[in-house]
């Protein structure tokens, strides 16, 4: 399965999503897009398999992802900050794979009815919905070869 993790501004999130990923499925194929070097670099360190930074590598990848994790920004255009450009929100967006968003209430982006949740209580949520996903796909995955 190919995972993309999308993170941007210091990659603190994408850096213990991707390390939590790592040690759970650790034949997964872990892509990281970053909105900056500086994201792309944290994911990159925590054990992605590949990772690169900016507005085409969000497109490519999104289109190559299993699943595609990260911030609930990286589906609104100009979000955390402006490191997310409209045409990065709409990759991930139109992308066909499964979207785990997680429910970060910044920058100007706020879910209501979504409880305050420490960080390491979300990425544990986030490995329960790739678990529920990599059981779904098992089956359909056999006998496949890597994607490139």
């Amino acid at each position: 399965m190919d995972i993309l993790v999308i993170d941007g501004q210091g990659g603190g999130l994408g850096k213990a999503v991707v390390s939590a990923l790592r040690s759970r499925f650790p034949s997964a194929v872990i892509m990281a897009a970053g909105t900056n070097s500086t994201a792309t670099q944290q994911m990159v360190r925590a054990g992605a398999d590949h990772g690169a930074t900016g507005e085409n590598p969000v497109a490519v990848m999104s289109r190559k992802a299993d699943v595609i994790i990260g911030p609930v920004g990286i589906v609104i255009a100009d979000s955390m900050h402006g490191e997310v450009t409209p045409a990065m929100a709409a990759s991930v967006g139109q992308s066909d794979a499964k979207r785990i968003l997680i429910p970060v209430n910044l920058c100007d982006n706020i879910i209501v009815g979504v409880p305050d949740t420490s960080l390491s209580a979300m990425i544990e949520g986030v490995i329960s919905a790739v678990e529920a996903v990599w059981k779904d796909r098992q089956p359909a995955m056999d006998g496949c070869q890597e994607r490139c």
